[in-house]
């Protein structure tokens, strides 16, 4: 009796550790609450103090604003400090120099937006903006006193072991590598590749965490942005290229390979697929470490360095890869 019971409590005990093997993931990590930023509050603007340099004053008169915020994604026991980027005009990108911007955030567990200070712009035209919050997706808004121009970025505070999909946009989403071009002119919006809407949006609608790294340069982000919401496609976390001025940013996977890194060691993200068309890409994504499995290549380096081949579209790929994927281990 005594040798029965104790089998029956160790296949008991073997039984109950698989069962918390299967669901302590989808207790111990939650979804991206993409939900939260779906319908945002009504914004009341802040009065229009002016500038406070006349030289800027001229400046907002001159030309549009170009202003930009860097995503960040954080975990929940960091502070995200949140650099707003101020410029005016597409081609000058002329800094906005000792002028007051105020920052407001909206997300995950809020009822409306909330006021998160005022801060003035460097010579760079910068402002960093300190942001603690639990997990979630947040909205973050900076506003320009002098005119009242804004810009809107995302901050993503995220469980360690969050699952996420990793995209390229030029030559991955569009169609090759030139499409930004006619989309920062104003001349043209970039065409996507048939299915690649549907494909992104899937694996959001599975629970996974979209990060977009792109090697375009951040002062592009604004047109980023818009053809995100142009396309219907989830805002995810994006990150541009930081480094470099010039219509090219230098050394585009030495940029990838050190954030793809940051993601994965510092922040515990676990990147369980990645896409991309260039051979940057592929050599930043095998320096993390991605499975060359999970590694999906479109356009004429598909296939390379054992990378998997996605052919002219995603139409294939979407039936026979994108809709068998499992559901994120996570939780809402």
């Amino acid at each position: 009796m005594t040798f029965m019971l104790f089998n029956f409590l160790k296949a008991s005990l073997l039984f109950l550790s698989f069962c918390l093997l299967i669901i302590r993931p989808a207790f111990g990590v939650s979804c991206p609450d993409y939900d939260a930023l779906e319908d945002l509050p009504s914004f009341s603007m802040p009065g229009d103090s002016g500038f406070r340099k006349s030289r800027n004053t001229w400046l907002s008169w001159l030309y549009q604003p170009y202003h930009f915020i860097h995503d960040q994604m954080v975990n929940p026991d960091q502070e995200a400090f949140v650099v707003g980027k101020f410029d005016y005009d597409w081609l000058l990108h002329k800094d906005l120099e000792g002028e007051y911007i105020k920052a407001y955030i909206y997300g995950t567990g809020m009822n409306d937006w909330e006021y998160l200070g005022q801060y003035k712009t460097d010579s760079d035209g910068k402002v960093f903006v300190p942001v603690n919050k639990g997990v979630g997706e947040y909205q973050i808004r900076m506003v320009v006193t002098g005119d009242l121009s804004m810009a809107d970025g995302f901050v993503s505070v995220v469980d360690s072991r969050r699952e996420a999909v990793l995209f390229d946009i030029d030559g991955t989403l569009t169609l090759n590598d030139f499409e930004a071009v006619g989309d920062y002119l104003g001349t043209d919006v970039a065409d996507a590749y048939y299915y690649a809407q549907q494909t992104v949006n899937a694996y959001k609608d599975k629970g996974y965490q979209i990060i977009y790294l792109t090697g375009r340069p951040y002062w592009v982000g604004k047109d980023t942005r818009e053809w995100f919401d142009y396309m219907e496609l989830p805002l995810g976390h994006l990150h541009t290229n930081p480094y470099g001025d010039g219509p090219i940013p230098p050394d585009t996977q030495a940029y990838k390979s050190q954030y793809l890194n940051q993601l994965i060691n510092e922040n515990n993200i676990k990147i369980v697929r990645a896409y991309g068309n260039a051979s940057t890409d592929i050599a930043a994504y095998e320096s993390a470490g991605i499975d060359k499995a999970q590694t999906f290549i479109i356009g004429e380096n598909a296939g390379d360095h054992n990378t998997q081949v996605i052919w002219d579209d995603y139409v294939l790929h979407f039936s026979d890869v994108v809709l068998n994927t499992p559901t994120a281990n996570c939780s809402l």
